[in-house]
């Protein structure tokens, strides 16, 4: 198995994939479409139902399906294994992000842990379900989905597969594959991100009294920020599993040249939010405690609060407690760690949270390699969760 576990991953990472993050570059590297028309041709090799799911062109979630012992009709289980096609960029990479090499026990390559690691692992959990598939089983679904890395959207598109499309029933369960060292990820945070604009009025800086310098009054409102993120935000919320929410101005962009007084600057803003939480409530706690700081400055009304570019609620551990004991049974029984954890960060599994599905995050490799310059993943985790991911569902139960 080891064998071919590997060399479908570094298929995988020779595939790009890379999400663009907003940016306005081009290039065959970007977007899904190579990696989805990989996966599909992987899928009808294997003889199996699927179906494509359009986000918007060019860009297709793609998930297939093997039908249970029993059907959902008659009362048989479904169980979902989801991870993300997409890859952040490869700028500044040490090593060639799309030559899988394998060194030292570890692949190296963009994507090799987050997430085609966990993706390959499943796939092949899946072919050995296809092709040897216990007599009492659930119906097992095989979702990867577009733009986790800028949006989480691809997720909230495949729900329609059972809310709108009606494909399938919608799941009993969910494992969505994230680095988490084998642990169980039962919670975590969501985030809301969005712009502050604040205008001013342009002359030249030999006459600065003039005009209104829009740089001047952004740094008030910074310093406002900087209070509420120090002294404020971290008291808002709190959970047993999940660091406080927080806060953070990541971007500022302002000006025209030295010589001109700047009539606007602007600032981008991501709030961390715990997993009880509301991101557009967030949201509107950072607005009104602004606007109250600066009701008294004369240029209060020159502050335009643009709405929410991105806004995902966490995974809240209060749907899928028996989802975390069963996959905490199967890895445990196996002799790995399968501790039962919150992390800082956010995942596709808010989107099926949303609804209320017993969703879990568990896979292979350390988040601290993911991003990285030098991207990579043990060849050890990967054998372990191909086994593991095969383990849960062929003990799911029909």
């Amino acid at each position: 198995m080891s064998d071919e576990l590997f060399g479908l991953l570094q298929d995988l990472v020779r595939t790009p994939s890379v999400n663009p993050m907003g940016r306005d570059v081009s290039g065959d590297i970007y977007y899904e479409g190579q990696m989805t028309s990989y996966l599909e041709k992987w899928f009808t090799e294997l003889g199996v139902e699927f179906r494509r799911n359009t986000l918007e062109p060019g860009r297709d979630n793609i998930a297939a399906i093997l039908p249970g012992s029993r059907s959902v009709e008659d009362g048989g289980r479904l169980i979902m294994l989801e991870a993300h096609q997409d890859t952040v960029p490869v700028d500044g990479m040490t090593v060639a992000p799309f030559d899988p090499i394998i060194q030292d026990g570890k692949m190296y390559g963009r994507g090799s842990c987050d997430i085609k690691g966990g993706m390959a692992c499943m796939l092949t959990a899946f072919k050995r379900f296809a092709e040897t598939p216990p007599p009492d089983r659930p119906t097992v679904i095989m979702a990867c989905t577009v733009n986790e890395e800028f949006g989480m959207s691809g997720a909230a598109k495949l729900c329609d597969l059972w809310l709108e499309e009606q494909w399938i029933a919608q799941p009993d369960a969910i494992i969505v594959a994230e680095p988490t060292l084998l642990d169980v990820v039962v919670a975590h945070k969501g985030v809301t991100r969005f712009e502050l604009e604040v205008t001013g009025v342009a002359c030249h800086s030999s006459q600065p009294e003039l005009g209104r310098n829009a740089i001047y009054r952004m740094a008030r409102i910074i310093q406002i920020l900087e209070q509420y993120a120090s002294e404020v935000v971290g008291t808002l919320n709190e959970h047993p599993l999940v660091t406080n929410p927080t806060m953070n101005v990541g971007m500022i962009e302002g000006g025209i040249s030295v010589n001109t007084v700047p009539d606007r600057c602007s600032i981008e803003i991501g709030r961390r939010t715990s997993p009880t939480e509301i991101p557009e409530e967030a949201y509107q706690h950072i607005l009104d405690y602004v606007k109250q700081h600066i009701a008294d400055e004369d240029w209060a009304d020159a502050v335009i609060y643009h709405e929410p570019t991105m806004s995902c609620g966490g995974l809240s551990d209060q749907y899928n407690d028996e989802l975390a004991s069963y996959v905490q049974q199967v890895v445990q029984s196996s002799g790995h760690s399968g501790q039962r954890i919150g992390v800082p960060y956010g995942t596709d599994a808010q989107a099926f949270s949303l609804h209320q599905i017993p969703t879990v995050v568990f896979g292979p490799g350390s988040i601290d390699q993911a991003h990285t310059k030098d991207e990579w993943i043990e060849l050890e985790q990967l054998t372990a969760a191909a086994e593991l991911y095969y383990q849960l569902l062929a003990n799911f139960g029909a």
